[in-house]
């Protein structure tokens, strides 16, 4: 490499970099000012502008001149609809500063894409249409920039050439924005008219808007002085992997989010609380003495203390909070909508968490006036606070003060989607401050005292498929044989515990959580608990499986098609359901997702219910749940 280049390469190298995003309502100009910007600063080669040229013929939308958004929206369907649907990455470089711009969807159905661009963004250059004021995906960009922790925004009034250049359309807007964003939290609000397809104030100013005496938009992003969020924070390091290659070598590689570590310095795992000291800092490049903030290192202890990947180390005099539950803001990215008391899993930084539910929906944030509205549950790209537990202790920082270990996703356990996107408020300390009480009995010696095995038989269907009826045989021969049962039926708990519960998905979900609880406390005294319930949802069902231990959850499909429920109708539900008399009712008008892998699945139709509780016996003695040769019969 010649000399000249080297320099240019370690110039650039040395340079700060600014990180920011681009978003705002569909066809409001972000992709083309994205490639106005690369274009015009010289930083697209000429093979990319001689393809450039010849994609604006096939796919640009602006006539005979080069469609400068072709440059980032790079996927075909994106070309094809002129939205973007992705988010495109570019970095480019300039003498005073470097950059990495995310150019963000428009489109509402892709907001959780938006969301992902904005997540480690340091500023939002949020696009105005100057034909159409503020909308509503203007104010949901900009709450959620506001969310993840930006505090500097442009707002950049584009197409001002189909305006005329008029300066009262861009005071008027200007002004509705600054009223709408007044208590979002923003450090600065820059407003600047451009026009991204003509280049008007995007490289330098234009003659076009005279009246206009502020800088241009490279300029303000070139000069801006934005600290690095990391600076001054405290030092945590989320360990990615345990790093053992021989019984000689144990170190913990990561990187480090924020703040700094020296060879030498105390150290502590919040979750645990067990302290030792840095005794390496081990990098492909060879050791440091110390580490800072977007190091990727592997650190080794003095100490051998059990650490596992998800584990956050920290110093001693600045600890994360450790708590299993906090509130959050939560931004729902599902179709379908989210579900308080549901079991899902999350991810915080590099912990997982199995299991964990959204026990209190606080309010939903209206995007047009920041109103606080009363709210059960959350539907696509709508925001809200909440409370959330979870079944681990997690280790976690106020968003506000840490983006890196203050932001968590929610995660669908049976599909692996990630359906939200939270920012942690903080933590409910009164919950985080209960501990177990240790008892001296637990669930073996109270088993052992009945001779028998606790489990949780679990019989699930349609109403009317049989599940009471051989539920209730199940019982009784349970009984005759001296085992010690409990039967809980679904419209027996509704006349007490769950007197307080209706027939919505939330309410369902509700009333399946208190039944496991109560039946894991019952299989906790040794009992064999019986269970009768249409629970309709297989993640309740997993939820309630996840309370106890491997073996003792034996799911019971009793699975009659929905036409013999119907025509059986014991209760005259079914009719009541088809006249609309009674709502939400599962097969009718509400789902029922049916086990695929049960322990027991009975098939009803032209068997006996007698026959078919000798089979759920038969599988319970195979399983070792009973041993019916060893009771004595009443």
């Amino acid at each position: 490499m010649d000399t000249d280049a080297l320099r240019e390469l370690t110039f650039t190298d040395s340079k700060d970099q600014l990180r920011f995003i681009t978003c705002g309502s569909v066809d409001d100009g972000k992709s083309t000012l994205i490639g106005r910007f690369l274009h015009d600063s010289k930083a697209i080669y000429e093979d990319q502008l001689q393809a450039l040229a010849r994609d604006s013929v096939k796919h640009g939308t602006t006539g005979d001149d080069i469609d400068f958004a072709l440059l980032v929206d790079g996927l075909e369907a994106e070309r094809e609809q002129g939205i973007t649907i992705d988010v495109a990455y570019r970095f480019f470089t300039t003498p005073r500063r470097s950059f990495m711009v995310a150019d963000t969807p428009g489109h509402e159905q892709y907001t959780r894409n938006m969301a992902t661009g904005a997540s480690n963004a340091q500023l939002a250059v949020i696009l105005i249409d100057a034909r159409k004021s503020v909308l509503v995906q203007t104010k949901r960009h900009s709450y959620i920039c506001s969310l993840l922790g930006i505090r500097h925004v442009v707002v950049a009034l584009n197409k001002m050439d189909l305006v005329d250049y008029r300066k009262e359309v861009f005071d008027r807007i200007v002004d509705d924005y600054v009223d709408f964003a007044s208590n979002l939290g923003f450090t600065s609000i820059a407003a600047i008219p451009i026009s991204a397809r003509y280049g008007d104030n995007i490289i330098r100013l234009s003659r076009n808007t005279d009246w206009f005496h502020g800088p241009c938009l490279l300029d303000y992003l070139e000069n801006i002085d934005i600290q690095s969020e990391t600076a001054g924070l405290p030092f945590r390091f989320p360990v990615q992997w345990v790093n053992r290659p021989n019984l000689d070598f144990r170190g913990y590689a990561g990187t480090v989010v924020s703040g700094s570590i020296a060879v030498g310095d105390e150290i502590v795992i919040p979750a645990s609380g067990r302290n030792s000291r840095v005794k390496q800092i081990v990098t492909y490049d060879g050791d440091l003495v110390r580490a800072e903030a977007g190091d990727a290192v592997t650190i080794t202890l003095t100490d051998e203390i059990d650490i596992g990947r998800g584990d956050i180390i920290a110093k001693p005099t600045e600890r994360p909070e450790v708590a299993d539950q906090f509130a959050a803001h939560l931004i729902w990215m599902d179709q379908e909508p989210m579900v308080p008391g549901r079991s899902y899993a999350l991810r915080i930084g590099t912990q997982s968490i199995a299991s964990g539910s959204i026990t209190a929906m606080k309010y939903r944030i209206d995007v047009n006036t920041g109103a606080h509205v009363a709210a059960r549950t959350l539907s696509l790209n709508e925001i809200g606070f909440c409370n959330i537990a979870t079944v681990q202790p997690a280790a976690f920082d106020a968003y506000e003060a840490n983006r890196r270990t203050g932001s968590f996703i929610v995660i669908d356990r049976d599909t692996n989607r990630t359906v939200g996107a939270g920012m942690i408020a903080f933590p409910l300390r009164r919950a985080a401050n209960i501990a177990w009480q240790p008892l001296s009995l637990g669930k073996k010696e109270r088993a052992a005292l009945k001779h028998q095995r606790p489990c949780i038989i679990w019989f699930t269907g349609f109403s009317g498929a049989g599940k009471s009826t051989i539920a209730n045989l199940v019982d009784q021969k349970l009984f005759a044989m001296s085992y010690h049962t409990m039967l809980l039926d679904g419209d027996n708990l509704r006349h007490g515990l769950n007197r307080d519960l209706g027939f919505t998905e939330s309410d369902r979900v509700e009333n399946i959580r208190r039944v496991g609880e109560v039946a894991k406390l019952m299989a906790d005294s040794g009992l064999l608990v019986i269970c009768s319930f249409i629970s309709p949802y297989k993640a309740e069902r997993d939820m309630v499986r996840d309370l106890v231990d491997d073996g003792e959850f034996i799911e019971v499909f009793v699975d009659t098609p929905i036409g013999e429920c119907v025509r059986r109708d014991p209760k005259g539900l079914y009719a009541k359901a088809k006249s609309g008399t009674i709502r939400n009712f599962t097969g009718i008008d509400a789902p029922y997702e049916a086990p695929s892998a049960p322990e027991i699945h009975l098939t009803t139709l032209n068997q006996q219910p007698e026959r078919l509780a000798d089979t759920v016996l038969n599988c319970l003695a195979t399983r070792g749940i009973i041993v019916p040769a060893n009771r004595t019969e009443n």
